[in-house]
């Protein structure tokens, strides 16, 4: 017996069409939705599932302002998470300094602090995610736009409407301060450790 789905999942517009329909939007949201999610899950992992929903609120709310000659729907989209994210960590940074500034004397040193010292591992990551805050902004975003999202240079380009070599120039200039600024890290994976 063969079972037919009376509901099949919408067709993914074409990336070069503007998404009008609620129907566009369920077929991006299923065609987008868990890589955004994993992009957006390595800088906020307790804020992923609502900031990928809000992508997808900002990507219709601003419909009407998506040029498909600009950028393809999948740049479009990154754009779209990467000013979120910005804007979260933002939030999130001056949360964190004013629990710091009412924290009393003790508190500072917590159980969660001592077992990140414990674990080698930990401190690498301490060490890699001081290496990219003392990075630019703008060379950040190239950097996790195609590290994590694995978007190419091109989908870089148009989700962040800069040039492709400014991109390339953007990445390369992250890549050499994060390798002097992680040289244990480096080491590692050049086998030098």
């Amino acid at each position: 017996m063969t079972v037919v789905d009376k509901n099949p999942p919408p067709e993914v517009p074409p990336e070069r069409v503007a998404p009008r329909t609620a129907a566009d939007f369920q077929a991006l949201f299923s065609a987008h939705a868990d890589e955004l999610h994993r992009y957006l899950s390595r800088w906020a992992p307790e804020a992923a599932d609502d900031l990928v929903a809000d992508v997808f609120v900002a990507a219709i709310r601003g419909r009407s302002g998506y040029d498909p000659d600009r950028a393809a729907v999948r740049p479009w989209l990154y754009g779209i998470a990467t000013n979120l994210m910005r804007t979260h960590l933002r939030s999130r940074r001056r949360e964190r300094a004013a629990t710091a500034r009412v924290q009393t004397p003790g508190h500072a040193d917590s159980h969660e602090n001592r077992v990140l010292d414990q674990v080698d591992a930990q401190v690498r990551a301490r060490q890699l995610g001081k290496a990219l805050d003392g990075l630019a902004q703008r060379d950040r975003d190239v950097l996790l736009l195609t590290g994590w999202a694995g978007l190419d240079s091109a989908e870089v380009a148009q989700a962040l409407d800069i040039p492709v070599g400014t991109v390339r120039s953007r990445l390369h200039r992250a890549r050499r301060h994060l390798r002097a600024a992680c040289p244990l890290i480096d080491a590692e994976e050049n086998g030098d450790a």
